[in-house]
């Protein structure tokens, strides 16, 4: 068998409501933890908190896709989105409306929103463990890049929609991802077909597939790497905007939501058209885009106006964009077929546990200087770079 068009439009389609979930709660978080008198603290530590979770969850989602099949366990996440986005949305009215306030209220969003990761958290690894079944190895970062490009668009488009959407309220786009990722989940029930038992006979289960294993931990210690370190900027790119140019809440808002779709944008445009047609390597992709990274870094790092800064979320998205799905391909191309499932859910977990050690490092080395959280990730960078090459020769 190999990935047809209906079924990669399927699982574009899964990833692209997923992302534009996300890209709505990380645009409306703040505003809306500010409406219940949260502190910044508290407001983000409900991000740290569900990707901790995510992270931890994450591979035993791809394990299980290996024994259950991956379409069950697509619905299962887009399905449990579709109910925790709900009940996190439910659980911030009745902070709105007065019945909710303080520590009570905190814990609510908190268990609310891990909840809803830890089961939002099967969506991802399944739908890579699908198309890396049915894409041969040699149009595996092909396909990888078309779903991480997915996940750019989605990025893209949350910000604008969550933009019209707060028209209608903050929680408006709250409940609109919901209605998003249901949409999503019916679709694919009447249109997603299960690999047949044939195809995936062999997907007994097996030894645990560890973060540790010589044959991917590079690729995986890379990609923790490297989302340390663009969480590390991410986190602080609002403060370091507003204080360099000058900017009240509002006008901060519009410029940071501004500069991450410009992000979104190269991301997108580097995942749909470079990896597509440049003929290099996954390990070569990797190498590129974090040679990309580091510019973005010292743009960002050093930026006095907008323009400069968005060169910078230019190159951010450009290295975005070439590494992360050629490290889900390398991964891929690395472990058997029987452990597709596995790896898929140990890459998924590498952006969340980045985004647990980046902001906290970052938030503190702001108190520094606005440009030492660049500098740290620009170091990162320069240490993934390095190590990759040292074990691409020793692995060679």
């Amino acid at each position: 068998m190999s990935l047809s068009r209906t079924q990669q439009g399927l699982l574009l389609l899964s990833l692209l409501t997923v992302a534009i979930g996300q890209s709505l709660v990380f645009a409306i978080l703040a505003p809306l933890g500010r409406e219940v008198n949260m502190s910044e603290l508290q407001i983000t530590s409900i991000i740290a908190t569900s990707a901790l979770i995510f992270g931890v969850i994450s591979p035993k989602w791809g394990r299980y896709s290996d024994h259950r099949g991956r379409k069950p366990v697509i619905l299962i996440g887009l399905l449990g989105y579709t109910v925790g986005i709900v009940v996190f949305a439910s659980v911030f009215q009745s902070g709105l409306m007065g019945l909710l306030a303080g520590l009570p209220l905190y814990l609510g969003i908190i268990l609310a929103r891990c909840s809803q990761s830890a089961i939002m958290a099967a969506t991802v690894p399944a739908c890579t463990a699908y198309a890396a079944d049915l894409t041969a190895p040699e149009q595996r970062i092909k396909a990888m890049g078309r779903l991480g490009g997915a996940n750019s668009l989605g990025m893209i488009l949350g910000p604008a929609v969550s933009g019209a959407l707060a028209t209608l309220g903050l929680l408006a786009p709250l409940y609109f991802a919901g209605l998003l990722t249901a949409i999503a989940a019916l679709v694919v029930y009447l249109k997603l077909p299960s690999i047949p038992a044939v195809s995936r006979k062999s997907h007994a289960p097996r030894a645990r597939l560890k973060y540790t294993d010589p044959r991917v931990i590079r690729f995986l210690a890379g990609a923790i790497g490297l989302f340390t370190g663009f969480s590390s900027i991410q986190l602080t790119l609002g403060f370091s905007i507003q204080d360099k140019l000058q900017l009240n809440g509002i006008e901060t808002a519009q410029m940071t939501g501004a500069a991450l779709m410009i992000a979104a944008i190269f991301s997108f445009i580097s995942q749909w058209f470079l990896v597509q047609r440049l003929k290099l390597t996954p390990e070569q992709f990797i190498l590129c885009g974090l040679v990309a990274l580091l510019l973005a870094a010292g743009f960002i790092g050093s930026f006095a106006t907008f323009a400069h800064l968005g060169v910078g979320m230019a190159f951010m998205g450009l290295g975005l964009g070439m590494a992360m799905p050629s490290v889900s391909a390398a991964a891929s191309l690395a472990v058997t077929p029987q452990e597709q499932g596995a790896i898929a859910g140990l890459v998924a977990s590498c952006p969340a546990i980045g985004f647990i050690a980046g902001p906290v490092i970052g938030g503190l080395l702001y108190r520094l200087g606005p440009g030492y959280p660049s500098i740290l990730s620009g170091l990162v960078f320069v240490v993934v770079f390095v190590l990759l090459i040292l074990s691409r020769g020793k692995h060679r």
